[in-house]
């Protein structure tokens, strides 16, 4: 995980943004059958529509964040599945991450990357390793101060990673393998049994 954020720097430099912008991604229709369109380096990257299993997954964390949040009493915060988010205009990267935290009212189509404070990614099979590592360190260069990593590998149990973001790079603070339960850093801390997410 250590390097990721100068890695993305480093490839901003070498590789030629593609032509697509944060506007034009803000102005593309959503695709009808439930597929994901998110802008990574300027390119159009479609995801198929999630699995029940993936929603499952995020369904269970999204409960559970927003059961801690309201029992710290964090009301300033919410737990949001699904929005999407303008990483940054200069590298062209708008996501839609499978959960978030953000710190201002839910009332607007997308979200800034300063208003995260936890990016999740439940990652499925098909995601390939540039994209992750694309992702996570658009993520980090961004300042987003959280994020959980959760693999759903098929017919193997699910394995969770929560990380805190120290200077520019995600450090590993918990992991917890299939049964195991962790206090995930966040915002707030969240108890997660990966028993109960599949």
């Amino acid at each position: 995980m250590r390097g990721m954020t100068a890695q993305l720097a480093h490839e901003e430099r070498r590789t030629l943004l593609g032509p697509v912008t944060v506007d034009d991604w803000l102005a593309a229709d959503a695709p009808a059958d439930g597929s994901r369109l998110e802008l990574i380096l300027g390119y159009f990257a479609m995801s198929p529509p999630p699995t029940g299993f993936h929603q499952d997954v995020t369904a269970e964390l999204t409960g559970l964040l927003r059961a801690a949040l309201r029992a710290a009493g964090r009301s300033d915060l919410r737990g949001l599945p699904g929005v999407g988010v303008r990483i940054s205009t200069p590298l062209r990267i708008a996501l839609i991450p499978d959960l978030v935290v953000v710190n201002v009212g839910v009332r607007r189509a997308t979200f800034e990357a300063d208003n995260l404070l936890l990016a999740v990614e439940v990652w499925s099979p098909g995601n390939r390793r540039a994209e992750r590592e694309t992702k996570i360190g658009a993520y980090a260069q961004a300042g987003v101060p959280f994020l959980w990593l959760v693999e759903t590998p098929l017919g193997e149990p699910v394995k969770f990673r929560g990380y805190r973001l120290e200077g520019v790079e995600y450090v590993l603070k918990v992991q917890a393998e299939a049964g195991e339960t962790v206090t995930a850093p966040g915002p707030v801390p969240v108890k997660i049994d990966t028993s109960e997410l599949g």
